[in-house]
């Protein structure tokens, strides 16, 4: 299989913010398997934490500017890694590897995108030389889960706002995604969000 080369996000339109913030609700359930477009998997990528600006920044702050957060995409045909920089997904696996993100919880199987989210510490070691003789040790779990739970505020935030259905979640098999996104020993599994279209409901 190839990277996916993504179109543009769009960066205009949506509900309002105070409209998005109103309609956030967690999905426990209820996320159709119907597949999300290349457009809209473009934008909820870049509002997770892609590149907003010419200098390299992202739509979510991090500690330090570490850039910490890595985004691996898990869906039917394989699992992928987010590169902001060319926005586009870099492949990384063949076959569904859902059930590795769903730590017994069956409804993520069928959803048709997880998003993954991953702290690579090294993102921290440019940034501590502005710091010398600080320990930066005690501070990297907080910095991390801060950076992780910012970018999924992103991605809910972004689904509320777009008509799409999602939930921020801790439960995956960290030892079989571990393998399978080849991370490194510097690289921590935080959160992951299941995302799709709400099902429709028969009445």
């Amino acid at each position: 299989m190839e990277n996916i080369k993504l179109p543009e996000p769009n960066k205009i339109g949506g509900a309002p913010v105070q409209e998005a913030l109103s309609n956030r609700m967690s999905y426990r359930g209820g996320i159709s398997s119907r597949k999300l477009h290349e457009h809209h998997l473009s934008t909820l990528l870049w509002a997770a934490n892609g590149i907003n600006r010419q200098d390299g920044g992202r739509t979510a702050p991090s500690a330090i500017g570490g850039k910490d957060i890595e985004i691996y995409a898990v869906m039917e045909q394989g699992a992928y890694k987010y590169d902001p920089e060319n926005h586009e997904l870099i492949f990384i696996a063949e076959g569904d590897h859902r059930p590795a993100t769903g730590g017994g919880q069956d409804f993520v199987n069928s959803v048709p995108v997880v998003l993954v989210l991953v702290s690579d510490s090294d993102r921290f070691l440019p940034m501590e030389k502005n710091y010398p003789g600080v320990d930066f040790s005690s501070f990297k779990p907080s910095w991390a889960a801060m950076d992780a739970g910012i970018v999924s505020q992103n991605i809910n935030i972004y689904c509320a706002g777009n008509g799409l259905a999602t939930i921020t979640r801790a439960f995956m098999d960290r030892e079989a995604l571990k393998s399978l996104l080849k991370l490194k020993d510097t690289q921590t599994l935080l959160l992951n969000n299941a995302v799709g279209f709400p099902e429709e409901r028969q009445y």
